[in-house]
């Protein structure tokens, strides 16, 4: 393939490293913290932060890398900070620490990742680009069907070990960071763009400007995010069913089976009839799934509750964001994207802290049980919305 150049084939092999380091341990971080005395609580909590630290940290080095004209030590020290990080809460068996741990690992994501997709992107032709972050995102999901395989045949004849595994996972951590080191930047002389402010925090002053089709659909994503809390809660919650080790995540690797091979023929159908209906269709699959996994279930339960929930992905993942590209203006659009991104990271936070909260004091049926719900008024409100069409320009 003449579009697959050797720093896209280099990028890919230490994405699908890095996958492998970080698929064998997310089934069983959250398996790990309950072993060690963490609540519900803490692990939602611990979560909802890493996760919103990510999701506001990749645009604010993305725009340092932009502004230096500067890609790969943003990729060598992304892909390092995380290979470090993964097996450091092992270490020390404190809140404090794990959340250390949690943050540097996802602030070596947020490092890496909008160098890396511009990578992508210089080496690509315009035609290609489809296939070119396609071929990426194949060999990272490769990745993340070896890594829950090899702790899978890890705790078949370790039960429990996971300490271990946490330790294992520096390995491939170590192959994608040695990897990183034959991207180099090209001696091209970057153009000099006026200084504008670099911001961790989104700036707030599109919404002014915005469309209504935009502020309508931001709305109801980020209610939708406020109950979606982190995947983390539906493995415990097969966990306190009785669910086995390995048949947790064997389970998991199922999910990611699914997901993997749903998304693009998705992707293909929602161009055919409109995100618009796809998504509303995702948010019915979402609820479903929580309605079921409210109550105590068996392993043939959450391997369908685990299939609809990949469809859900495959429904969801990406078409959020082409649709806000899609009613705001082409001059406009990573505005719009990126206030969503920052306002998205800060309701993932309260999402999982809200979850555990709700586990703690009232039980699982009812974290899930309300999240499915949310999920159907968010289904009803878009369906209701005439604003709301696949693309619109007018404020």
């Amino acid at each position: 393939m003449k579009a697959i150049t050797r720093v896209i084939w280099i990028l890919s092999l230490i994405s699908l490293f890095n996958d492998v380091a970080s698929e064998m341990l997310i089934p069983i971080m959250p398996l790990y913290l309950k072993s060690i005395g963490f609540s519900v609580f803490i692990i939602g909590l611990l979560e909802g932060f890493a996760e919103a630290f990510a999701g506001l940290t990749k645009g604010y080095f993305g725009k340092i890398s932009d502004n230096i004209g500067k890609r790969a030590p943003f990729v060598r020290w992304g892909y390092g900070l995380s290979a470090v990080a993964k097996p450091m809460i092992v270490f020390i068996i404190n809140p404090f620490w794990v959340l250390i741990g949690r943050s540097i690992d996802k602030l070596g994501k947020g490092l890496r990742t909008g160098a890396r997709d511009a990578i992508l992107s210089d080496e690509s032709a315009h035609s290609d680009r489809g296939k070119v972050f396609g071929f990426h995102r194949s060999m990272d999901t490769v990745g993340a069907a070896i890594g829950p395989s090899i702790a899978l045949i890890f705790l078949f004849y370790h039960p429990g070990h996971y300490s271990t595994l946490f330790l294992f996972s520096i390995f491939p951590g170590i192959v994608a960071v040695a990897l990183t080191f034959f991207i180099k930047d090209s001696n091209k002389k970057h153009e000099q763009k006026p200084a504008t402010p670099i911001r961790l925090f989104p700036k707030f002053d599109y919404w002014k400007r915005s469309t209504k089709a935009y502020k309508s659909l931001v709305i109801a994503l980020l209610f939708f995010t406020l109950f979606n809390s982190s995947d983390a809660f539906l493995i415990l919650k097969m966990k306190e069913s009785g669910t086995s080790d390995l048949a947790l995540i064997g389970i998991y690797i199922f999910y990611n089976i699914v997901y993997a091979l749903t998304s693009f023929p998705v992707g293909i159908i929602a161009d055919k009839i409109g995100l618009k209906k796809i998504f509303i269709i995702g948010l019915v699959i979402f609820a479903f799934v929580y309605f079921g996994m409210s109550k105590n279930g068996n392993n043939y339960i959450y391997l369908i509750l685990l299939f609809f929930y990949g469809l859900f992905y495959s429904c969801n993942e990406g078409i959020s964001k082409a649709w806000i590209s899609k009613i705001s203006d082409k001059k406009d659009t990573a505005t719009a994207i990126g206030m969503f991104s920052g306002l998205q990271s800060i309701a993932t936070l309260i999402a999982s802290s809200l979850a555990g909260f709700i586990w703690v004091e009232f039980g699982s049926f009812y974290t899930f049980a309300i999240t499915g719900a949310a999920a159907i008024l968010v289904a009803i409100y878009i369906l209701a919305d005439k604003t709301l069409s696949d693309s619109i320009k007018t404020a």
